[in-house]
């Protein structure tokens, strides 16, 4: 009996030793995640500024974004410096492997936009180049757009994208670098204007090299004829139609414009029976908005800011030209609407004569672009008229129009003259 109960107790010492034994040779394995906390990260004033993240990680011991790393601080406290992306992981990492991550957006102040209008050969001419630079010495303008690839289809400069020299679109009319430099070292920013499909030299090159799937065709199959001419604008359902005018937007972003401007980013006006876009597999509207979808990221990533040229009519009737308004404007920082007065006809938002009522017409249809934009974190910044058409516009009509995208609450905008002149006296200094 008692041999019996000391056996029982030396059992029970054996499995205690034991049970104490191992829980000293493997300890429970911790797997508690530091705990991250990222706050929110300060906007950027261009898409080339380094992002800031910063945040506290108690009881990390290192910090990662990509291949990015930071030890943090003795309180969890970190700070990593990044180029900029729409978003970033954050990893945090403990001393036995644990991991937590957070996202972090980020967010752009964008630039506010006084700009006129620049040809390449304008500024190729010294005195309407100087006369743009006289109107930035004087503090009229703080941007100037300048003209990358235009309405012939013609790249302003010696542009090393394959297709541009291959179809015979890039020349030496302006040099690039020292076009951006001039501008740049007098405070200015620069945004250089794609006009993306209609382009009679990549659509005449492209017709006439076994690729006609590159061209807007009639319903015979010929190439699609209207008033810009035989054979003016390309498929823009066309991946290498699309990748051609990225790759210019791209190129320009890494030379250091500012930012892109696409125009006529849109199909042909006229009736939809009347033309063709081989490989169109969704609505004119869509695949143009998917366009500027796919533009995006890569402009941005090299550095620029994106913009659509738009028709003052597309907030209102976006099946007439393709130009879904708040579908585009998902995918851009800028939407610039084409307001010219001249352009409205007689009654357009209940003014009687637009031309003649700059104020009035710009101001109605300014507040339709931002309900259309309204929650796409697009801006709208409107091309306002500097040319006569139908009336003589002078100062007193440019200041008008100014006045009236001000009132809109809007802050940018861009003047248009075909001639690159314009009335300084419409321009007050800021």
């Amino acid at each position: 009996m008692a041999f019996t109960a000391l056996g029982a107790l030396f059992a029970l010492l054996l499995v205690a030793g034991f049970t104490l034994n191992r829980s000293a040779t493997h300890p429970v394995a911790d797997t508690t995640p530091p705990t991250l906390q990222v706050a929110p990260v300060n906007p950027v004033g261009s898409y080339r500024d380094s992002v800031v993240v910063r945040g506290t990680a108690v009881d990390a011991v290192r910090i990662a974004i990509g291949s990015q790393e930071v030890v943090p601080a003795a309180d969890g406290a970190f700070e990593l410096t990044v180029p900029w992306a729409p978003a970033f992981e954050v990893v945090a990492v403990d001393a036995a492997g644990n991991r937590a991550s957070s996202i972090a957006v980020t967010a752009i102040a964008l630039p506010r936009m006084r700009a006129v209008h620049v040809t390449a050969l304008a500024w190729s001419h010294e005195g309407l180049r100087e006369s743009i630079l006289d109107l930035a010495r004087e503090g009229r303008i703080d941007t100037v757009q300048l003209d990358i690839k235009d309405e012939d289809g013609v790249v302003g400069y010696d542009s090393q994208v394959p297709l541009a020299r291959e179809s015979g679109a890039a020349t030496t009319i302006y040099d690039a670098r020292a076009a951006l430099g001039q501008l740049h070292d007098m405070g200015l920013q620069v945004v250089g204007r794609i006009v993306a499909f209609r382009d009679p030299t990549l659509a005449d090159w492209a017709w006439h090299h076994g690729r006609p799937d590159w061209v807007v065709r009639s319903p015979s199959g010929r190439p699609y004829s209207s008033h810009y001419g035989a054979i003016a604008f390309t498929n823009f359902a066309e991946p290498a139609v699309r990748q051609y005018n990225i790759d210019l937007a791209v190129e320009a972003a890494q030379l250091g414009f500012d930012g892109v401007m696409y125009d006529y980013v849109r199909r042909p006006d006229g009736s939809l029976t009347s033309m063709n876009f081989p490989g169109l597999t969704t609505t004119p509207g869509n695949a143009i908005a998917a366009f500027l979808a796919q533009s995006r990221y890569p402009v941005h990533a090299a550095g620029a800011h994106v913009s659509a040229a738009v028709y003052g009519i597309a907030s209102t009737r976006p099946d007439e030209i393709a130009q879904d308004i708040p579908l585009m404007a998902r995918s851009v920082d800028f939407v610039a609407p084409m307001i010219y007065p001249s352009h409205w006809g007689p009654g357009e938002y209940g003014v009687a004569d637009p031309n003649r009522q700059p104020y009035d017409i710009v101001l109605r249809s300014l507040r339709d672009f931002t309900a259309a934009t309204a929650g796409t974190g697009a801006e709208v910044a409107p091309w306002l008229q500097d040319f006569s058409l139908g009336v003589t516009y002078g100062d007193a009509e440019l200041r008008a129009q100014i006045d009236a995208t001000r009132d809109a609450g809007i802050d940018s905008f861009f003047l248009w003259n075909a001639a690159t002149r314009y009335h300084a006296g419409g321009l007050q200094p800021a």
